[in-house]
């Protein structure tokens, strides 16, 4: 057995009519942990290591409670006790191993790590997280089994109360598990729990972060953040502006965004960007896309696929007005925030 936890969480869940899990929510998912921790849920709980998901009743928490202190994890302790008093069903997920996901708990951990920024993007296992996950109604009573909303919307009516739907989905919003620390958030349902928003980052109304996806740092996110695709320090993503999923329409190309880039407003990229890039307004460049590449005297020198050029530096991609050619030259102006437009109370 392993004496090492690659991550665990003691979480409140939500269960439908059948017994199985809809979500957890995990307050202060752990990444790592001492042996002696290990050892304190051993002794406390049924968990008999390697990847597992229990339920725990209050003598468990209390058992809990006593050896997290004597193991000198405070915060868990505190939180095992805390978790005695509420109605809902405890769950205790622990990882040893980094591996794909078995059951919606595992999946649950793992999307909070990312969003507590204790993981970053492409750093966990999800493979298979989507066929683990139960679609869910997200309402103003919480999370519903889809099948089962329309019984508890007549239940609701018939005792004078409305549920209100506010998406059906497999994933929720971010915020309501994890609001980190230093962002801005304009509209809260474009932020998918699995987004990673660094300090300093602001999403505006139009802006979009999928999961396993987000910021490294300061960034102004307008535009669209797909799945996997991870936007550097200092980088700013314009007005309707849109990347690729990772893997999606690059073939192997890994699509990301690199440190003080500037994507343009209804711009896009189908390839990857280093640093100190910019795609000017209205462009979107695919892998395929012929780039004229451009020398200092703005003559043609050559002409690749724009999949040639990912992930290079200093790089500002144009469309000739007159021609409608895309074209290629050095940048040398790094990109300068405005500093007011990234300040935070």
């Amino acid at each position: 057995m392993s004496n090492t936890i690659f991550a665990f969480g003691l979480g409140i869940g939500t269960k439908n009519k059948e017994g199985s899990l809809l979500e957890v929510f995990y307050p202060s998912p752990t990444l790592g942990a001492e042996k002696s921790t290990l050892d304190a849920l051993l002794e406390s709980t049924n968990y008999e290591g390697g990847n597992n998901t229990i339920e725990l009743d209050e003598g468990d928490l209390n058992r809990l409670h006593m050896n997290l202190l004597k193991a000198g994890n405070i915060e868990q302790a505190e939180l095992a006790s805390r978790l005695k008093a509420t109605v809902q069903p405890v769950i205790l997920c622990v990882l040893t191993v980094d591996e794909a996901p078995s059951n919606p708990a595992e999946v649950y951990l793992k999307l909070q790590l990312i969003s507590h920024r204790k993981v970053q993007p492409h750093n966990t296992v999800l493979d298979g997280m989507f066929g683990l996950l139960i679609n869910t109604a997200w309402t103003s009573e919480g999370p519903i089994d889809v099948r089962e909303l329309a019984d508890r919307q007549l239940s609701a009516r018939m005792e004078g109360r409305t549920i209100e739907v506010f998406s059906v989905d497999k994933f929720p919003k971010m915020l309501n598990f994890v609001v980190p620390t230093g962002i801005r958030v304009g509209d809260a349902a474009r932020i998918r729990l699995g987004a990673h928003l660094g300090e300093g980052t602001t999403v505006m109304h139009e802006g979009f972060v999928n999961f396993n996806a987000g910021t490294l740092g300061t960034s102004m996110v307008e535009g669209r953040i797909s799945a996997g695709v991870v936007v550097g320090n200092g980088s700013d993503l314009g007005g309707g502006c849109s990347t690729m999923g990772t893997l999606s329409g690059g073939g192997n190309i890994v699509i990301g965004v690199g440190e003080k880039c500037l994507i343009g407003a209804n711009a896009g990229i189908g390839i990857g960007l280093g640093d100190r890039c910019t795609v000017e307004s209205g462009l979107y460049i695919t892998a395929g896309s012929k780039v004229a590449v451009l020398d200092e005297n703005n003559q043609v020198v050559s002409t690749v696929k724009a999949r040639d050029l990912s992930g290079q530096s200093d790089l500002l991609f144009r469309r000739n007005s007159e021609t409608g050619a895309v074209e290629c030259k050095t940048n040398k102006t790094a990109i300068a925030l405005n500093e007011a437009l990234h300040a935070h109370n």
